[in-house]
């Protein structure tokens, strides 16, 4: 953890609802800390994949994707960009790898905090807390929040769920 630089939050970002409402989440924490935010986007090239190819984007909608690495580096940028819009100090990573959770977790060896939505892309929809997330908070060096979109209020939870 830093001791005597700037607050800094990690975010692993992916484009989907809940990275952008741990985006969202990690804007709003670093400017009330005077902090500064790391996003780290990572993405794989799937064996046996052709592309383009259609995915399922956040809003619920299909797309199609060139290639996973122009996809990756999109999605990154809209990030990037969502953060400085908002007047955050913001750097990012765009890695090519095939554990997001790993990728995520390197860059998390100095942060203050971790942000991560509590699931991504995956295609296990009934999940409350993906597999990415799960690594991430069994293996983090230190906090990790875990954000959920807003939603219908289910029992009088919050968005937000911290864990570590």
């Amino acid at each position: 953890m830093t001791n005597n630089s700037a607050f800094t939050i990690v975010v692993g970002f992916d484009g989907s609802k809940d990275a952008q409402a741990a985006l969202d989440w990690a804007v709003d924490e670093a400017l009330q800390r005077s902090g500064r935010l790391r996003v780290i986007t990572a993405w794989t090239q799937q064996p046996m994949s052709w592309y383009p190819a259609l995915l399922e984007t956040a809003v619920g909608g299909i797309g199609v994707v060139d290639s996973a690495e122009e996809d990756a580096k999109a999605i990154h940028a809209r990030a990037l960009e969502s953060a400085t819009a908002r007047g955050v100090a913001v750097s990012g990573q765009l890695v090519h790898s095939h554990s997001a959770a790993s990728s995520i977790l390197g860059a998390a060896e100095d942060a203050d905090l971790v942000v991560v939505g509590s699931r991504g892309h995956g295609g296990f929809s009934g999940l409350r807390v993906g597999s990415v997330t799960t690594h991430i908070v069994n293996h983090a060096p230190g906090p990790v929040l875990i954000v959920r979109p807003k939603g219908p209020a289910k029992g009088g939870r919050g968005d937000a769920e911290s864990a570590g």
